[in-house]
């Protein structure tokens, strides 16, 4: 049987009898942890567990560990780590290594409560513009770097048994507007945005799953990327991506309208999954009713993303942190 093409959260640290019975329902290819559900390694072990038993299976369970602003493990039982942009910059010339050492590091602590994927690497180019809920996110300013170093936090993860979640496709750099609240529009020419924004997803097309961007690049489609087949067309065909492809969070603010027809206008459209955060129950049950079960090709890919995730490496976790600990000048969390 094939997936259901949602992947959803839950309201707290352990499941209801409501949610159980509405997962085991529709069969969701995944499911994603934000702060609401985090205590401790216990119990987010707990939870991990009451997912995957709903469903019968190893579905994989992603969380945003980005570090900065965005992760949902922090200090005192995790590491707290600086800004991505920050940590580059403090790193230098070691930048490509340190960020490989970081995400096998954040691998390891997702790995130990039994989440296997994160939402990163984001590959996003920073520009003068880029605004401030992106930009301390972001890897760099020139495309060449940003690939470098979203293929070094790539591999830290893939080592670590974790899969990662290429974002935000195809490229929100140049996003003035947080698209949590607003939809930002992007004017820039397409020919620009192929040898800048969209580079390092071109050069990172091989891994396993990718997240769509919420934003409209008007010189293409008058639509926003993640209900654009133009812009599916875009990400498919121009910069090659094969793997998975869910939306961003269907519900954020950028995005007007119903959550059913959002929902089925991005699987049109050529989204694989549809990611739904941060609402009730009964929105939960809307969205997985309109995106349905995943397609033939869409569970092909689905299967090529879980056959991606193995077993971690064997490494000293000592050993790569004082070596991250040399790398960046003893300067190493937030």
């Amino acid at each position: 049987m094939n997936f259901g093409a949602t992947i959803l959260d839950a309201e707290g640290t352990r499941l209801s009898p409501e949610e159980k019975a509405f997962f085991r329902d529709v069969n969701p290819f995944g499911f994603i942890l934000f702060a609401r559900n985090i205590e401790t390694p216990d119990q987010i072990r707990a939870l991990c567990d009451d997912f995957r038993e709903t469903v019968g299976r190893e579905a994989p369970i992603t969380i945003d560990q980005e570090g900065g602003r965005v992760q949902r493990l922090r200090a005192p039982i995790w590491r707290e780590w600086m800004p991505p942009l920050t940590h580059v910059e403090q790193a230098g010339d070691h930048a490509e290594r340190a960020m490989y050492l970081r995400y096998r590091l954040i691998a390891d602590e997702l790995r130990a409560l039994g989440i296997d994927s994160n939402c990163a690497p984001m590959v996003d180019v920073a520009v003068s513009e880029t605004h401030d809920f992106l930009k301390n996110r972001c890897y760099g300013y020139d495309p060449e770097t940003v690939s470098q170093l979203g293929r070094a936090v790539a591999q830290g993860m893939l080592d670590g048994g974790v899969l990662p979640v290429l974002k935000h496709i195809p490229g929100h750099g140049r996003a003035t507007l947080d698209s949590h609240y607003d939809l930002p529009h992007v004017s820039a020419d397409p020919a620009l945005l192929d040898i800048t924004d969209f580079t390092p997803f071109r050069a990172l097309n091989d891994l396993p799953m990718g997240m769509t961007a919420h934003l409209v690049y008007d010189e293409i489609d008058s639509l926003p990327a993640t209900v654009s087949p133009k812009m599916m067309g875009v990400i498919r065909e121009q910069m090659g991506f094969e793997g998975l492809i869910m939306t961003d969070d269907i519900s954020m603010k950028a995005l007007k309208g119903d959550l059913g027809e959002l929902s089925k206008a991005a699987i049109e459209a050529g989204c694989d999954v549809i990611l739904h955060c941060n609402g009730t129950l009964d929105e939960r049950k809307q969205v997985a009713e309109a995106a349905g079960v995943m397609g033939d090709v869409a569970q092909r890919r689905a299967e090529a993303a879980l056959a991606a995730r193995h077993e971690p490496d064997s490494i000293d976790i000592e050993a790569l942190e004082a070596e991250l600990d040399r790398l960046m000048g003893g300067k190493v969390y937030g």
